[in-house]
């Protein structure tokens, strides 16, 4: 028998004649329980509203995105894409030429970029999600706007008594002067809005490809960018590998993280951030757990010493209090994050707390976030315990 890991398990269950020392226990214990659940609902809770703004950062953004390594544009040719469409992986793509453009609606101005897409645009991007009002609806003369861009303009859709003025300067060198007319323009109206992110909301103007070909005076051959959609169960890598070679390594080929780097770098900061914050509480709070253990000491010293007495070394004397702490560390963070668990699942089916009457808080559990919180509640509550045993000594005895 374990005699040191018997008396621990003996020394947790049972009550002390001194009703304080059962009170301490019972608060230390406690204090670990609502630690583990608290820094799992933390992490859980930033995982949702992580998760919750990547989804709406990178809604325009594709499975992979071609962009080219030089310049601004990409020479495609229709071989080019028969060959791309044809690389396994690949189920859509569509080509894509933006540009800034500067709009005019009524003397109110914005600066934006026009977003030229093909008629397969809606098959590689989800489109239906993000339209907030009108139809999706792309010709020569209608385009859909962002929400912001609406409320910068005062323009609403299918207003064919004011249009939208869309104005790209011609390329070239020389005076502005040196032409009558400087510039590329267009007069549409807006069929749709789109409704995305304050943000993505003020930045783009979808239109047909071919209008902002003409616009941005951009050859047939050539597109800013294109975008793909990948098979279920594609490997990014391997297409990703397969394009670049395929265009003789002239583009650079980016996933959806990679779009969004800068957004992903400031979430994982954060995140780190906030773990670092709740470990530092933990360990104030792991304090009561050492205080727990001393008190418990003190109060067993007869016994000890009895034990010390019959042979029980002094080493074995301190595994004990170091097990005891070590069972309240373990139970209590599995403790934890079984009630943690259950509020987070009843939030997801049921939610009861909101960050609007209609948008619930968005949490994430993950499998990673339980190890670590398990982890970390373990690690410092082995030290607290181990810290705390080391009392007993020779002197005490």
């Amino acid at each position: 028998m374990n005699v040191p890991f018997y008396i621990a398990a003996r020394y947790l269950v049972s009550k002390s004649k001194q009703n304080a020392i059962n009170i301490i226990n019972g608060i230390s214990a406690f204090v670990v329980v609502v630690a583990a659940a608290a820094l799992f609902i933390v992490l859980a809770g930033f995982a949702g509203l992580e998760k919750f703004s990547v989804t709406f950062a990178s809604v325009f953004d594709p499975d992979l995105k071609v962009t080219p390594a030089t310049g601004k544009t990409i020479t495609v040719t229709d071989s080019l894409l028969k060959q791309l469409s044809a690389i396994e992986g690949v189920a859509q793509y569509t080509k894509v030429i933006e540009e800034r453009v500067f709009l005019n609606f009524k003397q109110k101005n914005h600066i934006a970029y026009i977003k030229g897409v093909d008629e397969n645009y809606g098959n590689v991007n989800a489109i239906d999600s993000i339209l907030g009002y009108g139809s999706w609806v792309l010709s020569k003369q209608s385009v859909v706007i962002g929400n912001g861009i609406s409320n910068t303009l005062g323009m609403g859709i299918f207003d064919r008594n004011n249009r939208l003025q869309i104005i790209v300067p011609k390329p070239g060198e020389g005076s502005i002067t040196s032409t009558s007319k400087p510039f590329n323009e267009a007069f549409v109206i807006a069929t749709g809005i789109y409704q995305v992110t304050e943000e993505l909301d003020k930045k783009y103007v979808f239109a047909p490809i071919s209008m902002a070909r003409e616009l941005a005076s951009i050859p047939a051959n050539q597109v800013s960018f294109i975008e793909l959609k990948l098979t279920e169960g594609a490997n990014p890598e391997v297409v990703r590998t397969a394009i670049e070679t395929l265009f003789s390594n002239k583009v650079v080929v980016k996933n959806r993280e990679q779009l969004n780097d800068a957004l992903y770098r400031m979430l994982n900061t954060e995140n780190i951030a906030i773990y670092l914050i709740f470990t530092l509480v933990l360990i104030v709070a792991l304090f009561n757990l050492a205080g727990a253990i001393t008190m418990m000491i003190l109060d067993k010293k007869e016994n000890l010493k009895t034990l010390y007495a019959m042979g029980v070394t002094l080493k074995q004397l301190r595994l004990i209090f170091f097990l005891m702490g070590a069972l309240i560390t373990v139970i209590g963070g599995l403790l934890g994050l079984g009630i943690a668990y259950v509020l987070l699942y009843v939030q997801q089916v049921s939610p009861f707390v909101f960050i609007s009457p209609s948008l619930p808080y968005p949490v994430a559990p993950k499998v990673t976030d339980m190890v670590v919180v398990m982890l970390t509640i373990t690690v410092l509550g082995f030290g607290a315990s181990k810290i705390a045993a080391n009392r007993v000594s020779k002197a005490l005895l």
